[in-house]
């Protein structure tokens, strides 16, 4: 029983056309759920991933109008690494930020790999770090201006700050099964702790921050909901939800999400994590070539489909 990786991260975001016009034109991915949120259907679930949407490579958003900005803090998903394959990828998006107007910063060092940190047009931060070994595992996304070997090819480390460290690590370390891999002094002074899970690499990755003073982030748009772990099915999860219970937190139980199991409960500086399955995945009910091109909706919100299209703003 163990966590192999991230699974997705899901943020927020204020307009789908916008949040598709760029993390689809911009960054290349490619949209491989265009779906609503099963507990609110009156908002759209984007699932944006590598070609065949490969477990692990799914950066998500619930698009809720009219959200506020975020402000910035504490207790917080504060920012989702994305992984390329090598220091010419890298150069690559540092020369296509600059041509396309995105913002970034100044390329650095993190967890001994070269990280370039950068924001969508809504303030969500991300950075693109180097992960060699992923290009055997995801298929690079098909984009008419960037080469498949510049290609983004699935989820990075994801980056918590909080108040009080010791009590996320000790849920990682000690119920998750992740293990420390380094520490280290970042740019702007901060300690940052790496661990990883699995086989190790950045995909596996949570790095720590603790910034015991300050206020705690309030959400809006450019927030992270939540971060989900992989786990091998169902059988597994289930395993999952009795230690995440006999450790004594409140949790939603297995929760059937059509693409994969999931099981959410929050660590004690309140984040969501959210353990899920690889399985069956997102071409259980479109193929390949179909992925992201409808509005795709889990069965038992299909006698809903007229009404839920209704209330959704077509997105090109």
């Amino acid at each position: 029983m163990k966590i192999n990786g991230i699974h997705h991260v899901s943020a927020l975001t204020a307009n789908a056309q916008k949040n598709v016009d760029f993390y689809r034109q911009i960054l290349g991915l490619k949209l491989v759920k265009k779906t609503v949120n099963q507990d609110d259907p009156s908002m759209y679930h984007l699932f944006y991933g590598d070609e065949v949407a490969s477990p692990g490579t799914e950066l998500t958003f619930f698009e809720i109008p009219m959200l506020a900005r975020r402000l910035d803090g504490t207790n917080a998903i504060s920012r989702t690494g994305l992984i390329v394959t090598s220091e010419e990828a890298l150069t690559f998006w540092e020369k296509r930020f600059e041509e396309k107007g995105v913002k970034k910063e100044t390329a650095s060092l993190r967890g001994g790999r070269p990280a370039l940190k950068f924001t969508d047009p809504e303030g969500q931060q991300l950075f693109l770090t180097i992960e060699p070994s992923v290009q055997d595992e995801a298929k690079p996304p098909v984009h008419d201006e960037i080469p498949a070997d510049f290609a983004i090819r699935g989820l990075g480390p994801v980056e918590l700050t909080v108040a009080e460290a010791d009590k996320t690590i000790s849920v990682l370390t000690s119920i998750l099964g992740f293990t420390e891999k380094a520490r280290e002094q970042s740019n702007d002074g901060e300690i940052v702790t790496i661990f990883e899970s699995g086989q190790g690499g950045a995909g596996t990755e949570i790095h720590v921050i603790e910034k015991a003073e300050g206020p705690v982030e309030r959400s809006g748009r450019g927030s992270v909901h939540h971060v989900a772990f992989r786990v091998a099915d169902a059988e597994e999860l289930e395993k999952w939800h009795d230690k995440i219970a006999k450790a004594g937190f409140t949790n939603s139980g297995v929760v059937e999400r059509f693409y994969f199991k999931a099981l959410y409960f929050r660590e004690p500086n309140g984040i969501l994590f959210e353990i899920s399955t690889d399985g069956p995945g997102f071409t259980v009910d479109e193929s390949v070539d179909e992925l992201g091109d409808q509005l795709a909706l889990p069965p038992f919100l299909e006698h809903k489909r007229a009404e839920i299209e209704q209330r959704l703003v077509p997105i090109k």
